[in-house]
């Protein structure tokens, strides 16, 4: 299983290169200031990646425990994204339309496009970092 270190190094670089797409790439789709999508993206971020942290954690822990491994087929790989972005959903949908002074219903279109974004984005962020940081296991298995 990944360490720490290694979480907190993955649950970062996942975030900021996130940031980095979904700040501008939001502001032009919404018709949003920068700066509110700018807002929007940092508290979205710091709440993901805690969230980040913990459903990884726990992910890993169930997966080793009822599997022996944490290495993900491509199906895994798909529900892993799913199951994460619907979580997220849940807790961020209520600020955005706070902060935004919009509508739940507005927010939750925004969110689910966040969301639908973000899924497309971690299923090729997981995939890369588990090719630039592979575990000792999967190295063993191959």
């Amino acid at each position: 299983m990944r360490t720490a270190w290694d979480r907190v190094r993955h649950a970062l670089f996942f975030e900021i290169f996130g940031l980095i797409l979904v700040i501008p790439l939001g502001a032009l789709v919404f018709s949003m200031p920068m700066h509110d999508m700018g807002v929007v993206g940092l508290v979205s971020a710091t709440i993901a990646m805690a969230w980040n942290y913990v459903f990884n954690l726990g992910f890993d822990t169930i997966m080793k425990r009822s599997t022996g491994t944490t290495l993900k087929s491509m199906r895994l790989r798909i529900a892993h994204a799913v199951l994460f972005e619907l979580g997220l959903l849940i807790v961020l949908m209520p600020f955005i339309a706070w902060y935004l002074g919009i509508t739940l219903i507005h927010a939750l279109i925004m969110d689910i496009s966040f969301a639908l974004f973000y899924m497309g984005y971690a299923f090729v962020f997981n995939l890369a970092y588990d090719r630039v940081f592979p575990l000792p296991e999967w190295r063993r298995a191959a």
